[in-house]
C-alpha cells in the first residue's frame, strides 16, 4: 500500500492505494480520511483500491475551485478518470457516500456498482439527520458509536494524531469540518433525491442500526428512490459500520461486488 500524489491542474490530490483486481474507489466521510483503517486493508485482499482525499481534506488542494456538489461529483469524475482504471465500483461513506450517489448518477459510464455507506444527502422533516456541527466531542462520539466504550481512540485517520504536537490533528480536523460545511449544513439536501432515480449501477445501501447521525429512515428512503437497490442494516454498529463491525461490512460488500 502506498500514499500516491495525484495532480489535476493544480490541484494535488492525496489517493491511498493498495492491491490488485477490480478497480474500486472508496470516498470517505466528512470528518477524515481513514489512512490504513482494517477495512481498506480487507478490500486490498480482492480489489486493487483507491482511496482520494476530498480536495480541501488534510494535505489535499483544489477546494478554490469547488463551489457545490455538481463540481465536486465533476472533480471526482476527472480525478477517476485520472487512474486509467476503466470502470470502477465506488463506496461512500457518509459525505463520500452522497457523492458516490451522485457521481452514479450523473456519470453511469463511470460506475459499475456503487455501495453507500451511512450517507447524508437526503433530508426529511419527520426524521431530520442531527447536526453534527452542533455536537460537543463527548455527544458526537455517542451518536457515532453503537458502543462508544470500544470505539477506537484515535479513530483511524491518514495522518495519525503526533503526541509532540497535538494543535495540529486539531486544526487539522477544523479544517476537514469547514471544508464539509459547504455541501452539509444547514441540511445535506442538495436536490440528490431528484437524481436518484437516474442510478442504473446495481446499488448496495448499508446504515449501522444505531447511528445516532443519520436515521434509518434515510437508509430506507435512498434504498427505495434508488431503482433495484438492496439494504442491509448492520446490527450493533453505528455511523461507521465498516469500523465497528468490520467482518459483517466486509461480508455483505464483498457478496454484493462478487455477484
Amino acid at each position: 500500500m502506498a500514499i500516491e500524489i495525484h495532480e489535476l491542474g493544480e490541484a494535488r490530490i492525496r489517493v491511498w492505494a493498495a492491491g490488485e483486481g477490480p478497480p474500486l474507489v472508496y470516498l470517505h466521510g466528512m470528518e477524515q480520511h481513514p489512512g490504513d483503517a482494517p477495512f481498506l486493508q480487507r478490500l486490498a485482499r480482492h480489489h486493487h483500491v483507491f482511496a482520494p482525499e476530498l480536495p480541501g481534506y488534510g494535505a489535499s488542494t483544489g477546494f478554490e475551485g469547488i463551489d457545490d456538489i455538481l463540481d465536486l461529483v465533476l472533480f471526482e469524475r476527472r480525478l477517476i478518470e485520472s487512474l486509467g482504471a476503466g470502470i470502477v465500483d465506488v463506496v461512500g461513506h457518509d459525505l463520500g457516500g452522497m457523492v458516490a450517489a451522485e457521481l452514479a448518477a450523473l456519470c453511469p459510464w463511470l460506475v459499475r456498482k456503487v455501495v453507500l455507506v451511512d450517507a447524508y444527502g437526503l433530508w426529511t422533516d419527520e426524521a431530520p439527520p442531527a447536526d453534527p456541527y452542533t455536537f460537543t466531542a463527548d455527544a458526537l462520539r455517542a451518536a457515532k458509536w453503537h458502543d462508544p466504550a470500544t470505539a477506537p481512540d484515535p479513530e483511524p485517520n491518514i495522518d495519525p494524531p503526533d503526541p509532540a504536537d497535538p494543535a495540529a490533528a486539531m486544526l487539522t480536523r477544523a479544517q476537514n469540518l469547514a471544508i464539509s460545511t459547504k455541501f452539509l449544513w444547514p441540511i445535506p439536501d442538495r436536490g440528490l433525491r431528484k437524481r436518484l432515480s437516474l442510478i442504473t449501477a446495481p446499488t448496495l445501501v448499508v446504515h449501522g442500526a444505531s447511528d445516532g447521525l443519520i436515521p434509518l429512515a434515510h437508509a430506507r428512503a435512498l434504498a427505495a428512490l434508488v431503482p433495484g437497490a438492496e439494504l442491509t442494516v448492520i446490527v450493533d454498529a453505528g455511523h461507521l459500520p465498516m469500523i465497528e463491525q468490520v467482518d459483517a461490512f466486509i461480508d455483505v460488500v464483498e457478496g454484493f461486488l462478487a455477484l
